[in-house]
């Protein structure tokens, strides 16, 4: 068994028991992604994972539960997205959605952006930034990162790159389910990895009804 086959088995195992199957192809453009994880984590620190089964779990698991609830063809920006969690899985999962992946380190962009020539990928948009230096754009639908901020800042930070009817998911372990004013929590996930059993939780936050449309500061 090849590298990249023994990659796409442990996939689909992920992908069945989160009862998400996935076509071949799809697969396969995971199993190339994590694969190059691999080679490049030899000489960089993209990965701390420490086997074959977490490896797959972090860059893939979040993404398979999110993958349904991301409504069709939203603009999506992963902040501080590191090796491509979970908003370049997701580009493969759900390729109607327009993915924007921001990565402040310069050799972490040019790793997605090999991982995006090696998919074929030419809509994918890689930005070498910090996700403060998006502030206000409000370029996107949805907005996702996860452990590059603490949840109470990220809350506060997605807040302000989304439009008025855009959803901000916080990506949770044990961390305290955070606040921010305007918005409250319409979807919560509470799901474990497939392959190691790690407890995790997905909150989709909204803006409030009454605090739809942009705040003054915005104009």
């Amino acid at each position: 068994m090849t590298m990249a086959e023994s990659l796409g088995a442990l996939i689909r195992r992920a992908a069945a028991t989160t009862g998400s199957p996935l076509a071949d192809e799809k697969a396969d453009a995971l199993a190339t992604w994590i694969e190059l994880v691999e080679k490049w984590n030899a000489r960089m620190d993209l990965t701390a994972a420490r086997s074959r089964e977490e490896l797959v779990d972090l860059m893939v698991a979040d993404a398979l539960m999110l993958a349904g609830r991301i409504a069709k063809d939203a603009q999506l920006v992963d902040v501080g997205t590191g090796a491509g969690a979970p908003g370049l899985a997701l580009a493969v999962l759900r390729q109607d959605l327009q993915v924007t992946l921001v990565e402040p380190l310069g050799k972490r962009a040019s790793f997605l952006s090999t991982v995006a020539g090696a998919l074929g990928r030419r809509d994918l948009t890689i930005e070498r930034a910090r996700g403060e230096a998006l502030s206000g754009r409000r370029l996107w639908n949805v907005a996702v990162s996860r452990a590059t901020l603490g949840p109470d800042a990220w809350l506060e930070l997605g807040s302000k790159l989304v439009d008025a009817d855009g959803c901000v998911w916080v990506l949770l372990g044990k961390a305290q389910v955070p606040v921010c004013a305007g918005w409250r929590a319409v979807e919560d996930l509470e799901y474990e990895w497939p392959l190691t059993g790690v407890s995790r939780r997905g909150l989709g936050y909204r803006p409030r009804p009454s605090d739809r449309g942009p705040r003054p500061s915005d104009r």
